[in-house]
């Protein structure tokens, strides 16, 4: 084979490559999932919760219209968002895209908010991000949506108690190019006990950290912010995270632990490293059922 012929072929290769990556950074999809426990005993038929992750401020369609039709058309008891919805600079924070998007889904149905960490440097260190969070999330509690910072509450859905709690780990958690330990019992002194009475439904953001939640007690964890290791390899999982870690464990799908969900959304926007390959956004579905 030629010189000329491999260059060519070389150069063809890699304007599918960017076309594809073009072509998944304006586009998503909906994925579900079916959630089954013994614990769900009673909560009925076609129980569908929606989980966003990670838009940061991304826009499909004016006023992200495509995304609340198709929300819509998954009839979601609850929508749950696990973090990230922004993206925080420091004197530039940009939320509006989100807050519209978020605001006008909570007219639709009832909205559940746990923090990533952009909303959540930007709440805990004000000085360098100005008001922005405060006026974000006040925004969004005057339309009806139900912020979980650290926080839970719980449900009735038929004859199933649910529990909703949004975590927030330690900020040094998020550090780049390697992992923090979380301290000991971090999880429990954030948001108190698991109650093992109540199917624990557990927000925490970032999945780096899953046997923390697991051991806390979550019947099923929901998490995103490694936006499916950016780069997928087919048929495999993601090949890096945002925080430069090579091939995380849960870097995007839905993994059983015993009789334990794990959901690890590849989120739905991107920021600094502005890739998608093999790695289509998304929306998640969860249908919950007796197991």
């Amino acid at each position: 084979m030629s010189l000329k012929t491999i260059l060519a072929a070389a150069a063809a290769a890699s304007a599918c490559v960017c076309a594809e990556i073009i072509r998944e950074l304006h586009s998503f999809r909906i994925v579900t999932y079916r959630i089954e426990s013994k614990k769900l005993a009673g909560i009925g038929e076609n129980v569908r919760l929606v989980f966003l992750s990670d838009l940061h401020n991304q826009v499909y369609g004016k006023g992200n219209k495509q995304l609340i039709e198709k929300i819509k058309e998954a009839k979601p008891a609850l929508v749950l968002i696990g973090g990230d919805m922004l993206v925080g600079r420091k004197k530039k924070s940009a939320y509006r895209a989100a807050l519209d998007f978020v605001t006008e889904l909570v007219k639709l149905f009832p909205v559940y908010y746990a923090n990533g960490n952009h909303e959540q440097r930007m709440k805990e260190n004000p000085k360098e991000y100005g008001g922005a969070y405060q006026e974000y999330k006040a925004a969004l509690e005057h339309a009806g949506v139900h912020f979980l910072e650290n926080a839970s509450c719980e449900l009735i859905c038929k004859r199933c108690r649910l529990r909703l709690t949004g975590l927030e780990i330690p900020t040094e958690c998020y550090s780049h190019f390697k992992k923090v330990r979380m301290p000991k019992g971090a999880v429990k002194e954030r948001v108190g006990e698991a109650k093992k009475e109540s199917y624990e439904i557990l927000m925490a953001h970032n999945p780096t950290y899953m046997e923390e939640y697991l051991n806390w007690g979550a019947d099923l964890v929901l998490s995103g912010h490694l936006h499916g290791g950016i780069v997928r390899l087919p048929g495999g999982g993601g090949a890096v995270s945002p925080a430069f870690d090579f091939f995380p464990e849960y870097s995007g799908g839905h993994y059983k632990r015993g009789d334990r969900d794990i959901v690890v959304s590849k989120g739905l926007g991107v920021h600094t490293i502005c890739v998608r390959l093999f790695n289509p956004a998304e929306a998640v579905v969860l249908e919950l059922k007796e197991g």
